[in-house]
Protein backbone atom coordinates (compact mmCIF):
# COMPACT_ATOMS: atom_id res chain seq x y z
CA UNK A 1 0.00 0.00 0.00
CA UNK A 2 0.81 3.82 -0.79
CA UNK A 3 1.24 6.47 1.55
CA UNK A 4 1.09 10.28 0.02
CA UNK A 5 3.68 13.03 0.94
CA UNK A 6 2.23 16.32 0.33
CA UNK A 7 4.50 18.94 0.12
CA UNK A 8 2.99 22.70 0.50
CA UNK A 9 3.20 23.15 -3.47
CA UNK A 10 1.23 19.99 -4.03
CA UNK A 11 -1.01 20.10 -0.93
CA UNK A 12 -2.00 23.81 -1.58
CA UNK A 13 -3.74 22.72 -4.86
CA UNK A 14 -6.57 21.61 -2.98
CA UNK A 15 -7.34 25.25 -2.16
CA UNK A 16 -6.54 26.86 -4.72
CA UNK A 17 -7.20 26.07 -8.19
CA UNK A 18 -4.21 25.86 -10.05
CA UNK A 19 -2.51 23.60 -13.13
CA UNK A 20 -2.33 20.06 -10.82
CA UNK A 21 -5.63 20.89 -8.97
CA UNK A 22 -7.87 18.45 -10.12
CA UNK A 23 -5.11 15.34 -9.55
CA UNK A 24 -5.07 16.34 -5.91
CA UNK A 25 -9.16 16.59 -5.74
CA UNK A 26 -8.70 13.12 -7.27
CA UNK A 27 -6.05 11.79 -5.38
CA UNK A 28 -7.79 13.30 -1.98
CA UNK A 29 -11.11 11.27 -3.11
CA UNK A 30 -9.79 8.11 -3.24
CA UNK A 31 -7.09 8.09 -0.41
CA UNK A 32 -8.16 8.73 3.22
CA UNK A 33 -6.49 10.80 5.20
CA UNK A 34 -4.89 8.16 7.15
CA UNK A 35 -2.67 7.32 4.23
CA UNK A 36 -1.38 10.94 3.68
CA UNK A 37 1.81 13.12 5.20
CA UNK A 38 2.64 16.51 5.39
CA UNK A 39 5.86 18.30 7.18
CA UNK A 40 3.81 20.25 9.79
CA UNK A 41 5.80 23.21 9.01
CA UNK A 42 4.34 23.48 5.32
CA UNK A 43 1.67 24.74 7.02
CA UNK A 44 2.89 27.96 6.90
CA UNK A 45 3.95 27.90 3.06
CA UNK A 46 0.70 26.74 2.42
CA UNK A 47 -0.97 30.01 4.13
CA UNK A 48 1.63 31.86 1.95
CA UNK A 49 0.38 30.19 -1.02
CA UNK A 50 -3.33 31.81 -0.12
CA UNK A 51 -1.68 35.11 1.05
CA UNK A 52 0.07 35.77 -1.94
CA UNK A 53 -2.78 34.48 -4.25
CA UNK A 54 -4.88 36.94 -2.32
CA UNK A 55 -2.17 39.71 -2.76
CA UNK A 56 -2.01 39.19 -6.54
CA UNK A 57 -6.25 39.45 -6.66
CA UNK A 58 -5.83 36.09 -7.74
CA UNK A 59 -8.92 34.95 -5.11
CA UNK A 60 -10.55 37.61 -2.96
CA UNK A 61 -10.40 38.33 0.38
CA UNK A 62 -13.93 36.53 1.30
CA UNK A 63 -12.66 33.54 -0.99
CA UNK A 64 -9.44 33.73 1.23
CA UNK A 65 -10.96 33.84 4.28
CA UNK A 66 -12.79 30.42 3.06
CA UNK A 67 -9.56 28.68 1.90
CA UNK A 68 -7.88 29.36 5.40
CA UNK A 69 -10.90 28.09 7.15
CA UNK A 70 -11.13 24.89 5.28
CA UNK A 71 -7.60 24.67 5.30
CA UNK A 72 -7.65 25.36 8.92
CA UNK A 73 -10.61 22.63 9.80
CA UNK A 74 -7.99 20.29 7.53
CA UNK A 75 -4.98 20.67 8.40
CA UNK A 76 -5.27 21.99 12.02
CA UNK A 77 -8.15 20.37 13.73
CA UNK A 78 -8.62 16.90 12.32
CA UNK A 79 -5.66 14.52 13.07
CA UNK A 80 -6.09 11.97 10.75
CA UNK A 81 -3.53 13.21 8.41
CA UNK A 82 -0.07 12.31 9.76
CA UNK A 83 1.89 15.54 10.62
CA UNK A 84 5.51 15.37 11.01
CA UNK A 85 7.43 17.26 13.17
CA UNK A 86 11.24 17.22 12.02
CA UNK A 87 13.97 15.92 15.41
CA UNK A 88 16.99 18.37 15.80
CA UNK A 89 18.72 15.29 14.05
CA UNK A 90 16.43 14.82 11.02
CA UNK A 91 17.41 18.98 11.00
CA UNK A 92 20.85 18.29 10.76
CA UNK A 93 20.94 15.18 8.76
CA UNK A 94 19.20 17.63 6.21
CA UNK A 95 21.83 19.86 5.96
CA UNK A 96 24.00 17.79 3.78
CA UNK A 97 20.30 17.09 1.47
CA UNK A 98 21.17 21.08 0.83
CA UNK A 99 24.71 20.53 -0.04
CA UNK A 100 24.00 17.57 -2.03
CA UNK A 101 20.98 18.41 -4.07
CA UNK A 102 21.09 22.37 -3.45
CA UNK A 103 17.54 22.07 -1.91
CA UNK A 104 16.57 25.16 0.43
CA UNK A 105 16.39 23.62 4.00
CA UNK A 106 12.80 23.30 4.22
CA UNK A 107 12.56 20.97 1.44
CA UNK A 108 15.88 19.92 3.24
CA UNK A 109 14.11 18.93 6.09
CA UNK A 110 10.83 17.58 4.28
CA UNK A 111 13.12 14.87 1.84
CA UNK A 112 14.99 14.26 5.13
CA UNK A 113 11.79 13.00 6.93
CA UNK A 114 10.23 11.56 3.99
CA UNK A 115 13.51 9.12 3.98
CA UNK A 116 13.66 8.17 7.52
CA UNK A 117 9.69 7.81 7.17
CA UNK A 118 9.80 5.86 4.04
CA UNK A 119 11.79 2.95 5.75
CA UNK A 120 9.48 2.56 8.47
CA UNK A 121 7.03 2.33 6.08
CA UNK A 122 8.89 -0.33 3.92
CA UNK A 123 9.36 -2.51 7.58
CA UNK A 124 5.57 -2.95 6.75
CA UNK A 125 5.60 -3.44 3.05
CA UNK A 126 4.24 -0.03 2.31
CA UNK A 127 5.71 2.64 0.22
CA UNK A 128 5.86 6.34 0.26
CA UNK A 129 5.10 8.73 -3.26
CA UNK A 130 6.58 12.18 -2.64
CA UNK A 131 3.56 14.40 -4.43
CA UNK A 132 4.93 17.83 -5.18
CA UNK A 133 5.08 20.47 -8.07
CA UNK A 134 8.62 21.40 -6.84
CA UNK A 135 11.28 20.32 -9.55
CA UNK A 136 14.29 19.99 -7.50
CA UNK A 137 12.76 18.65 -4.73
CA UNK A 138 11.22 15.99 -7.11
CA UNK A 139 14.60 15.47 -8.61
CA UNK A 140 16.23 14.80 -5.59
CA UNK A 141 13.78 12.73 -3.88
CA UNK A 142 13.96 10.35 -7.34
CA UNK A 143 18.01 10.32 -6.51
CA UNK A 144 17.53 8.93 -3.58
CA UNK A 145 15.38 6.27 -4.71
CA UNK A 146 11.25 7.64 -3.53
CA UNK A 147 8.60 6.98 -5.96
CA UNK A 148 6.92 10.70 -6.95
CA UNK A 149 4.25 12.54 -8.15
CA UNK A 150 4.41 15.99 -9.77
CA UNK A 151 0.47 16.61 -10.25
CA UNK A 152 1.97 19.65 -13.00
CA UNK A 153 2.89 17.05 -15.43
CA UNK A 154 2.10 14.08 -14.25
CA UNK A 155 -1.04 12.06 -15.35
CA UNK A 156 -4.10 10.90 -13.75
CA UNK A 157 -3.16 7.43 -15.20
CA UNK A 158 0.31 7.58 -13.50
CA UNK A 159 -1.27 8.42 -10.38
CA UNK A 160 -4.31 5.82 -10.24
CA UNK A 161 -1.29 3.28 -10.77
CA UNK A 162 0.21 4.86 -7.65
CA UNK A 163 -2.77 4.73 -5.95
CA UNK A 164 -3.88 1.32 -6.28
CA UNK A 165 -0.06 -0.60 -7.26
CA UNK A 166 -0.12 -3.80 -9.49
Amino acid sequence: MNFFWLDASAYAKRYVAEKGTHLINHLFSLIPLERMVCLFQGGGEMIFVFVRRRNEGKITATRFNLIREHFETEFIERDEMEQIFPTEDQITDSWDLIEKHSLNSTDAILLQCALDRVNELRIEGDCLVLVSSDKRLIRAAMFEGLLTFNPETDSQAALDVLINPP
